[in-house]
């Protein structure tokens, strides 16, 4: 949960890896560090933001043509800058930087270092112990490296320097995103392409099990076991402007706005010129082979499963289960005969999600992603992808993301009707289409957004989300966006249950916020509403044009019943973005969190 950088050429080198870490903050940022060699090895590292050690960096002289990066979400050690990467050995030769979880790293320390001193907290710390353990002892850095990371159990992407060579970067990778970028005189290394957009575009993916030696020369991809592989480079789809904030002074808002944009570029990615669904065929007849589908996902993504789970029941009749990925990888539920999965992932590195998809692929059953990132680890390891086209995703809450799932759930399930030969009058791509105007109509009320989050969560320790059918797992990502950000102790919760234990925590003036978009159960949930104001609740009303009542708070224009939570998530994000900006929040980077959740 934390990214790398590297880079050997002939520039020198601080600045890029800086703008380099400064492009993977939204991914962890409790602390970071660079090493660069020039005469000596130059290890600078700093607890907090990027901005902070960039005052370091650039209070120093050091900057040579070779060095590594790293920004830390901490997972072992406390945040500090003892705890920070890099992480060198006692005698200064091999200078680390690692994302992912080493397992069995006590076993390690206790086999391998019982005679040495460790300085941090870290499993890191017993990584380049051990490699310049192995090379005191004769072997060869290469040799040091492969071993050493033979011996490693758990997730790791690492990148090293050896004082001894100004020319070579090695690389190690398993279970953990990597890629090595290739540009004329010089070559990268990068947890995510993004990073370094302003070097290259041109990437190379790496596998489990594999090292690489990165050198100005080129790269050369081996085995664990020592065998070389050859693999053709791939042109990231990016720009670099892409991941500008622009004139906006949040990502979270400025990605809030996209949203009808992105719903727009998926009409157009999964319409033909005789305006049908375009659907891999090989996709339809994967779900059309399925007697269950199982979606695996987590945090907002698992949201987004969870309304797919009734599109894809209602329209298409295809019976659905919903798991959260970690659960579901150690407590797996009993299986139907011919089961589908589907992974959903903003950034298809979600590490619970891929500990699944490695068992799933092991029982010889199909597999299909739904994510953001082509080439991402589980793009590439399932059967089948499914591309949302929301662009590059920043602030740490998701939003467009959530939406462009539900989106590409809502075709899914209706090319499967139509391939079952089932009459159904939901036509997604025609609903989407007014959808992205309902979502355009909501964003540019945000002067209405900021007022309710003043009046009712500034001043407030928690706050209630009640809905039910569609709007039950719309309130439940409502919030969790509100949690995420603002520190409010948010839960979102189906109105029925309320009287069912958790009415007992309302008090005067608590903040209760219900959608009220479903037709079906309209009178249910503003009796609901009525209960907890009857006992001092703070009611806050966002209803569906049609169903709306006098007083209500916001109005979402009409849409099809089965993709309203596209719609009325909307209030839900900006009220969140709000209510943390008025609270003094940092919104696109929230403490303790990170985008991309790559350790179990």
């Amino acid at each position: 949960m934390c990214g790398i950088v590297g880079y050997v050429g002939t520039q020198t080198v601080k600045d890029i890896l800086l703008k380099g870490l400064e492009k993977l903050e939204y991914r962890g940022y409790d602390s970071a560090g660079l090493a660069v060699i020039d005469e000596n090895v130059n290890v600078i590292k700093e607890k907090g933001r990027i901005a902070t050690l960039r005052e370091k960096a650039e209070a120093t002289d050091a900057d040579g043509t070779i060095g590594i990066g790293h920004t830390r979400w901490a997972t072992h050690g406390v945040p500090n800058i003892t705890n920070a990467h890099p992480h060198q050995g006692n005698e200064k030769r091999f200078t680390l930087v690692h994302n992912g979880v080493i397992e069995n790293y006590e076993e390690l320390k206790t086999e391998f270092l019982s005679d040495v001193t460790l300085t941090s907290d870290t499993d890191t710390e017993i990584i380049v112990q051990m490699i310049e353990k192995f090379a005191d002892a004769g072997a060869t850095p290469e040799e040091a490296f492969r071993q050493v990371l033979s011996k490693l159990e758990g997730s790791y992407a690492i990148a090293m320097l050896d004082a001894n060579d100004s020319d070579t970067i090695y690389v190690g990778k398993n279970k953990s995103p990597l890629l090595v970028g290739l540009a004329d005189d010089a070559n990268v290394v990068a947890s995510d392409s993004m990073a370094m957009l302003h070097v290259t575009k041109t990437f190379v993916e790496l596998m489990d099990e594999e090292t690489v030696i990165v050198s100005r020369e080129g790269v050369q991809i081996k085995k664990l076991d020592g065998t070389t592989v050859d693999r053709e480079p791939f042109t990231a789809e990016l720009d670099e402007s892409d991941t500008e904030k622009g004139t906006y002074a949040h990502y979270m808002l400025k990605e809030i706005d996209e949203q009808p944009f992105v719903i727009r570029n998926i009409i157009q990615q999964y319409q033909d010129e005789q305006n049908e669904i375009k659907l891999s065929k090989d996709i339809r007849k994967a779900v059309g082979n399925a007697d269950r589908i199982y979606i695996i996902a987590a945090g907002t993504s698992y949201h987004a499963g969870l309304v797919g789970k009734e599109l894809l029941e209602k329209v298409a009749g295809i019976p659905v289960e919903v798991h959260i990925a970690s659960e579901f990888l150690y407590n797996q539920p009993l299986l139907s005969e011919k089961p589908l999965f589907i992974f959903i992932s903003q950034s298809g590195e979600t590490a619970d999600s891929r500990g699944v998809l490695v068992n799933v692929k092991k029982a010889g059953l199909p597999s299909v992603t739904i994510t953001n990132v082509p080439g991402s680890t589980l793009d590439r390891e399932a059967d089948f992808a499914l591309y949302t086209y929301a662009g590059p995703e920043i602030a740490v809450a998701s939003t467009k993301a959530y939406t462009a799932q539900m989106a590409v759930l809502s075709i899914l399930a209706m090319d499967a009707a139509i391939a079952k030969g089932i009459d159904t009058d939901f036509d997604a791509i025609h609903e989407l289409s007014i959808v992205a105007n309902a979502i355009e109509v909501l964003t540019d009320a945000k002067d209405e957004m900021e007022q309710i989050a003043r009046d009712y969560l500034l001043e407030t320790r928690n706050a209630f989300f009640i809905g039910r059918g569609f709007d039950y797992h719309v309130v439940q990502e409502g919030a969790l966006k509100l949690k995420e950000i603002s520190y409010i102790q948010a839960e979102g919760f189906a109105g029925g249950e309320l009287k069912h234990g958790t009415i007992a925590l309302i008090e005067d003036g608590t903040p209760v916020i219900a959608l009220a978009t479903q037709q079906s159960v309209n009178l249910n949930i503003r009796g609901n509403l009525q209960e907890v104001v009857s006992r001092g609740a703070n009611p806050c009303v966002v209803s569906m044009d049609g169903l709306n009542r006098k007083g209500d708070n916001v109005v979402i224009p009409k849409v099809h019943d089965y993709l309203t939570p596209l719609a009325s998530v909307i209030p839900l994000q900006l009220i969140s973005y709000y209510a943390a900006l008025h609270r003094g929040c940092d919104v696109d980077k929230p403490r303790n969190l990170a985008k991309s959740v790559t350790v179990e």
